[in-house]
């Protein structure tokens, strides 16, 4: 029997058996601090969700205002997405990646790339599958598939190495031979979130070649391909010739369009795989709200000088903190791309582990981060700072950092 109400206050929560598969939140000591300091009155400068701060471009939000006064938009949809969003998906990986889509068979929408990853992974897995995720990671990418009952192994990044890409390709050789039972799906995400690390498309050649030889599935998360700082747009994995037998790509407008909160996602590529997820989902929903597909599609077909400017203001914030944090004492790197800094705790902090860390930054310092053990323990080392402050609150901190480190 479930407990009334009137318990809640004085019980632990009833336990569940997917629930109990889920660890406790990381980020929930930290969000906690946060949340009395702002009770407080403190000023916290928060670098720690990734959620975009500028307004959603006015042209797409007047297309959700026009749509939604109609009212033959207000009823059921198509849980796979209506065809002009998933024709304007098709016609953007012409354009960005030379890409031929079937916008019937190899798009679907989800709403948002994390729903659509989710319900991929429950699509596609039985118990005990056996899923190679890299570490750290975002974390539906492990969660989801262990939510549905897989067995994840993580290939640790070393961040040391001279060339991470081919540290992961000789991992994931490694894992594919000798992982019993074998592999059947491998996780990627380039430009990633968190570690912000780039892949070049000879990588996603090589990854390609060795996914079809071994018959296992390619999941690629490409949600930040548009924040790219120094020249060098990042590719997508269905660029390779052949792609498409084995891998699907997940993309989102949340970032490129500052439209988070409207969750828009599409999965595009294999057909199976494809196919496998509007499956899912016709069973789950009936797609996003009507005007905002049709106002995700105005985004796609419409003037894309908004997205130069979110690239630019994206890039201004990246150097102004990473200068201004090397002023500081604290050598991070500087990202190629992605809305993130992942910076390694400093020497005379390293023993507090990150969670410990965050949490005296905030006190101390009143700035947030994103502990890196939040992101899988190979990420305990670091913090995630994201690039979400405008310049003066960005110089704030970094002058409350420096005095942080002074001290």
């Amino acid at each position: 029997m479930l407990r009334g109400m009137s318990d809640e206050a004085t019980r632990e929560p009833r336990s569940f058996y997917r629930i109990g598969r889920l660890p406790p939140y990381v980020f929930a000591e930290v969000n906690s601090i946060k949340a009395e300091a702002r009770a407080a009155g403190k000023d916290i400068i928060d670098f720690g969700m990734g959620n975009p701060d500028a307004p959603t471009p006015e042209h797409i939000v007047e297309k959700l205002r026009e749509a939604a006064l109609n009212p033959a938009t207000h009823g059921y949809g198509v849980s796979q997405g209506i065809k002009g969003l998933r024709k304007a998906v098709a016609d953007y990986y012409e354009r960005r990646f030379e890409v031929s889509l079937n916008p019937d068979t190899e798009v679907v929408v989800s709403q948002g790339s994390k729903e659509g990853l989710a319900h991929l992974s429950t699509a596609i897995t039985k118990p005990g599958d056996v899923i190679l995720v890299p570490s750290p990671s975002y974390p539906i990418h492990p969660y989801g598939f262990i939510i549905a009952e897989a067995s994840v192994q993580f290939l640790p990044k070393d961040f040391s190495h001279p060339d991470p890409l081919a540290y992961y390709i000789t991992q994931l050789k490694e894992a594919l031979e000798n992982s019993v039972p074998k592999p059947s799906v491998v996780v990627l995400n380039y430009p990633c979130n968190p570690t912000a690390e780039c892949a070049t498309l000879e990588f996603y050649e090589e990854v390609v070649a060795i996914c079809k030889a071994y018959d296992v599935v390619i999941i690629s998360d490409l949600a930040y391909c548009e924040i790219y700082f120094d020249g060098n747009p990042p590719p997508s994995i269905l660029q390779v010739k052949g792609a498409k037998d084995v891998a699907v790509e997940f993309t989102t407008l949340s970032k490129t369009y500052n439209m988070a909160g409207w969750r828009v996602g599409f999965c595009c590529g294999n057909p199976d795989l494809v196919y496998a997820l509007k499956r899912m989902k016709s069973y789950l929903d009936y797609g996003g709200f009507l005007p905002i597909q049709i106002a995700a599609t105005a985004a796609l077909n419409g003037p894309q000088d908004c997205v130069l400017e979110t690239r630019n203001r994206y890039k201004e914030r990246r150097d102004v903190l990473v200068k201004g944090l090397h002023e500081a004492g604290w050598m991070v790197d500087n990202p190629a791309a992605s809305m993130f800094i992942w910076a390694k705790i400093p020497e005379k902090f390293q023993e507090l582990g990150s969670v410990e860390f965050s949490k005296k930054l905030l006190r101390e310092a009143d700035v947030a981060v994103s502990p890196g053990a939040g992101f899988g323990i190979h990420g305990d080392g670091y913090v995630r700072i994201g690039l979400i402050e405008n310049l003066h609150r960005s110089r704030q901190a970094i002058r409350n950092i420096k005095h942080f480190l002074k001290g």
